[in-house]
Order: structure tokens, then C-alpha cells, then sequence
């Protein structure tokens, strides 16, 4: 079957502006490849394997590539795309001069052709991400974290995901009660679910992202500690507030996650705020080194004390906490 392959050159911090962009034009896959080059170090901290050679992309670019049917008109695509790209400016997201691509491929080329460097991760002292198709053996101490990403949201090995999931490790409490904003696969979900969770509410706005989450859950037998809907926070916590626990979780929780850009971040942190409990963890990645000031005074600004920052490719997480005897 042949496809329409639009190709992005530009900034690794546009990655999820611009997937995002892809998917909402109608994308049956995006592709992304970052930084291979021979100066920029691998973590293997936990012993992760790399079957993916290095490539020749410059520091801090990436390619992204989004797959669209014979049927649908690429010159309209193509010029919603460079309009809405041309737009993150305005929220000063640097896409580099973003170079665009368009040919027809066979989608023998891409469909499943990424499978083959998705192996088994050991992401953190004890989570491992493994691929569905994979065969593994854990040791007495790995918990194994399912995952079949489809196209459109990654392995769950991008270092956003990896800081996020080392820590709501150090931050799950058994029977804790969690909400995962912007789930996209759901791996945060799962992996809470599997730290003990009483129940996760996974929110995505993004019905494709719904469904792989919830096809996710129920690869890892979670359909019982993991409730999967397509809304944002807000929405999510006024439905809770009328209807009383009808996600599966009672406000305040204990731990929000959010592996969002630092951009859309900011608009929510009070919201977060009141969602947790006192004493809460928020959980925030998904921030380019160069926004992480900028999500800090936010979060201190709602009123929480920012207590550890990590830091790989680039990439930030940060863990805040609601201050006990807070409103």
C-alpha cells in the first residue's frame, strides 16, 4: 500500500509540537528519529541496550515524519502544517528553520520497520519496558512494563518518559491514588498501577491516545487499577466533582504526572494544585532544559515547593510538592 510521507527537519524541542501537528492532519503514523551523533552520550545506567546505530542528525535536531492516505490532498496538509508550525514562535518553542519533505513511499518501508529496534529496556532500578512481541526474562526484581506504543506515541523509552517513570518509582505509595495528564500510551499509568496504585485515572485528548492506553491496560491486566478517558485535567475534575469517584480515584489524589510540553504546563499548575492532597508529589517532564525556569516559578507561584530536578538529553523532570497544612 502506498502512502503520502511528509518529513520535518527541525529542533528536538518542536518534536511534540509538530507530532502533535502531524496526527491532527490526519497522520496514520509518525516517525521520529533525534540526535545519533558520536559525541552525544547514551545513558546505560540500567544496563540499556541500543540497537539503533548512531545517525548523522546534528546536536539537537530531529526528523520527524508523518504517513497520510493516497486519498488526501498533501498541497492543503502541507500548508496547514508550515502555518501551524510557523506559529510556535509565539509561544517561543525554537523550531530551527524547519526544512519540509514530501514523497510517496510503500508502506513496507515504515509500518512496522521501527519494531526492530524497540528491545526490552530497563529504564530504572526496577521497571523494565518491554515490546509485546518480545520475548524476555525477568529477573526476581524487574517489574515488566507491556507496551505496544503504536506509531503515533513512541517507545516509552524517550528521556522524558524514562525521568518520569524513575520517578513516581521513588514517589508510589501502595494504594496511592494518581492522575497521568496526557497519558499517550499509558506507560506512566502502568507503571503506577504496577508500584502499587490503588487506581490510576489516565487523561489524554486525544481519542487515538485512549485507545492504545486502553489497549495497553488490558496487555498488563490492569483494566481493574487504571481507568483510561479521553479529557483534560480540568474537565476530568469537574466530572469527578459532580458525579463523585466516577474515574476510579476521590480528590485529593496523591500523585499527579504530567509528560506534557513545559508550555502547556504552565496553564495548569493550580489546577494540579487543588487535585492534590497535602503532602501530594506533582510529577512534571516533558520540559526543555531552557523552560525548566520557566515551569518552576509556575509551580511556585501555585504554591508548591519544587524539590529535585533530573536531567537527561536535555530534558528535565521536575518533582514538586504540596506543602502539608495547605489549603
Amino acid at each position: 500500500m502506498l502512502w503520502h510521507e511528509i518529513t520535518v527537519h527541525t529542533t528536538e524541542e518542536a518534536i511534540e509540537m509538530v507530532s502533535n501537528f502531524l496526527h491532527e492532519l490526519g497522520a496514520g503514523g509518525v516517525a521520529i528519529e533525534e540526535s545519533g551523533t558520536l559525541n552525544k552520550e547514551r545513558d546505560t545506567t540500567y544496563g540499556q541496550l541500543y540497537d539503533k546505530p548512531l545517525n548523522d542528525i546534528p546536536e539537537g535536531r530531529a526528523v520527524i515524519q508523518g504517513y497520510f492516505s493516497l486519498d488526501m490532498e498533501m498541497d492543503s496538509v502541507m500548508g496547514q502544517l508550515k502555518e501551524s508550525v510557523a506559529q510556535l514562535t509565539d509561544f517561543a518553542i525554537d523550531t530551527g528553520n524547519p526544512v519540509y519533505g514530501l514523497r510517496t513511499v510503500d508502506d513496507e518501508e515504515w509500518a512496522d520497520a521501527w519494531k526492530q529496534y524497540f528491545k526490552p529496556v530497563r529504564v530504572s532500578e526496577r521497571l523494565t519496558i518491554k515490546p509485546t512481541w518480545e520475548d524476555y526474562q525477568a529477573s526476581p526484581e524487574e517489574i515488566i512494563l507491556e507496551l505496544d506504543p503504536g506509531m503515533a506515541f513512541g517507545t516509552g523509552t524517550h528521556a522524558t518518559t524514562a525521568l518520569c517513570l524513575r520517578a513516581l518509582e521513588q514517589a508510589v505509595k501502595p494504594g496511592d491514588e494518581i492522575i497521568d495528564v496526557g497519558t499517550g500510551s499509558g506507560i506512566l499509568a502502568i507503571a503506577a498501577a504496577k508500584l502499587g496504585a490503588r487506581h490510576v485515572l489516565a487523561l489524554d485528548l486525544d481519542p487515538v491516545a485512549v485507545t492504545i492506553a486502553g489497549e495497553n491496560t488490558a496487555v498488563n491486566q490492569l483494566e481493574e487499577q487504571i481507568t483510561v478517558v479521553q479529557s483534560d485535567l480540568l474537565q476530568a475534575i469537574r466530572t469527578q466533582e459532580s458525579q463523585g469517584s466516577a474515574h476510579g480515584v476521590t480528590l485529593p489524589v496523591a500523585v499527579v504526572v504530567a509528560n506534557i510540553l513545559a508550555e502547556i504546563i504552565v496553564l495548569f499548575t493550580d489546577d494540579v494544585y487543588e487535585a492534590l492532597q497535602e503532602g501530594g508529589t506533582y510529577i512534571t517532564s516533558g520540559i526543555i532544559k531552557s523552560k525548566q525556569e520557566l515551569v518552576q516559578e509556575a509551580l511556585v507561584k501555585s504554591g508548591f515547593v519544587v524539590e529535585s530536578a533530573a536531567e537527561e538529553a536535555d530534558w528535565v523532570v521536575l518533582v514538586a510538592r504540596k506543602k502539608a497544612g495547605a489549603g
